[in-house]
């Protein structure tokens, strides 16, 4: 259906240009003090999997600021909470370890990348220093750290992410209800009946 694919890295760079110095040079191998600072002001990060064939997934992880933590300079650990039981993320990990993830600071456009091996761990030790409201996480997604980076803020920038001024009016937001309804196609699970489905979700079962 598309007329000019670009198909090598020599025919992409004629069109993207070459990095500069200060991206080349930007990544580092360890959290340091300043990637150490950053996780543990953010309440949110995407964790992007893939399986043993490619087949790719981006899955969002969330909590109070500084729910990930930090081992040593080369490892954190993301506790693994309640979720819809699908664990895309975590079956992905077990035939293909590499895992890339983007910690966000609600309010700063720069954000931080972490690229790594992850595995999946049931050390009581660690995951009782992750317990939330008397809950212990029953497993933790461990990355050991390979390359980390600040990502710029365009992105950020162009779409005003953070800007309420950009937000949709909650009349004019999509309805998840409506969209797992119809796409779940399930008798009597009408939109009502699903909005009824993630209340009771999200008000009993976040921990």
């Amino acid at each position: 259906m598309f007329q000019h694919v670009i198909t090598n890295e020599e025919e992409l760079r004629t069109i993207t240009g070459e990095p500069s110095e200060l991206v080349e040079n930007k990544v580092i191998h360890h959290l340091d003090e300043n990637c150490k600072q950053f996780i543990q002001q953010s309440p949110f990060l995407t964790l992007a999997t893939s399986d043993s064939k490619g087949n790719c997934d981006v899955s969002p992880r969330g909590d109070e600021k500084g729910f990930v933590h930090i081992l040593n300079e080369h490892t954190l650990i993301i506790p693994e909470r309640p979720g819809n039981k699908r664990v895309d993320s975590m079956k992905n990990l077990l035939s293909n370890p590499h895992a890339g993830l983007i910690f966000f600071i609600p309010g700063l456009e720069e954000t931080l990348r972490v690229n790594g091996k992850a595995c999946i761990m049931a050390d009581k030790n660690f995951l009782e220093k992750m317990a939330h409201k008397g809950k212990v996480p029953s497993l933790g997604i461990a990355v050991e750290v390979e390359e980390c980076f600040i990502h710029c803020a365009k992105a950020f920038k162009r779409s005003g992410l953070w800007d309420p001024e950009t937000w949709l009016a909650k009349e004019e937001r999509p309805s998840a209800a409506k969209m797992l309804a119809e796409h779940a196609k399930l008798p009597d699970l009408d939109e009502e009946a699903v909005t009824e489905r993630l209340k009771e979700s999200y008000t009993k079962r976040l921990y």
